[in-house]
């Protein structure tokens, strides 16, 4: 499977600590060669860097190590292909524009059957299920509002959204409307979130320390997702399966999807979202 990573802070946040992370583990530390992205938001726009190629070789990648790129909401992946082939078109984060946004997808695991499920306004370019899902996510909102909505309402449809495409399979994704972070776990997701006191932070795959305190303001709030915990010695938190995210400005808060037990009732994205093929729709510590 693929790895992902995410951040979401309350200021412009350097994410290269992190990054460096994820880059060895594409194709040296882990098993993820076939390519790697990032994605950082500039207010409603995003500078995206993407290879078909193993992160852990790249000098784009090692370039983006020692450029402190400042970003608010940042999307990263490195990929483990399964399906569809190893090229640029299929390499992950994938990004459209809905309602005068930038939104930007990352996924890993396998989604079965989602290519069946119909396509209106959205077009994927390469092969990819992920892809696929990403373009019927971006459908739905569309078919339910032409313009933008409240963040209320498009956190309540986001998480009735991957609750349908979590019982197609395994579904780790992350995604941004450049205002919010989704992350939804189908298999395994964790995060922790860094605020005043700053301690010191280690990194797993190499021997990097960093000590937060000299890097970060009183009042900084980050928050740091990822498929596996990058750092040995702060304590990341699982999301539970099935469970999903949403993060503005470095804070937490966990959403239900309509059908779930406690989901809401009410507002217009309280129905669950009808499985495509019943519905004629053109839609450690």
């Amino acid at each position: 499977m693929c790895e992902l990573l995410g951040m979401s802070a309350n200021v412009p946040t350097d994410i290269r600590f992190s990054f460096a992370a994820l880059a060895r583990r594409g194709g040296e530390t882990g098993p993820h060669a076939d390519g790697w992205g990032i994605s950082f938001y500039e207010g409603r726009g995003a500078r995206a860097f993407h290879e078909p190629e193993p992160s852990a070789q790249s000098e784009l990648a090692r370039l983006l190590r020692r450029t402190p790129i400042k970003s608010r909401i940042v999307i990263a992946h490195v990929r483990k292909a399964n399906r569809g082939r190893v090229n640029l078109e299929n390499t992950h984060p994938f990004s459209r524009e809905l309602w005068g946004r930038r939104w930007t997808f990352a996924h890993n695991g396998q989604l079965k059957g989602v290519k069946k499920w119909p396509l209106t306004w959205f077009k994927p370019v390469g092969s990819t299920d992920s892809e696929h899902a990403f373009c019927w996510m971006l459908d739905q909102l569309q078919q339910r509002w032409p313009d933008l909505p409240s963040p209320a309402r498009i956190d309540r449809a986001v998480a009735d959204l991957c609750a349908a495409l979590h019982g197609l399979g395994v579904f780790n994704m992350l995604l941004s409307d450049s205002r919010t972070l989704y992350a939804h776990c189908g298999k395994r997701l964790c995060y922790l979130t860094r605020r005043a006191p700053f301690g010191t932070a280690t990194l797993v795959d190499e021997d990097w320390r960093v000590d937060f305190a000299q890097e970060t303001g009183a009042k900084d709030v980050v928050t740091v997702i990822a498929t596996k915990a990058l750092t040995r010695d702060e304590c990341w938190t699982d999301v539970e399966r099935g469970h999903v995210l949403s993060l503005r400005d470095g804070v937490v808060r966990t959403l239900k999807p309509a059908n779930a037990p406690g989901g809401s009732s009410k507002g217009a994205c309280a129905k669950a979202i009808p499985r495509p093929d019943r519905v004629p729709s053109p839609c450690g510590c």
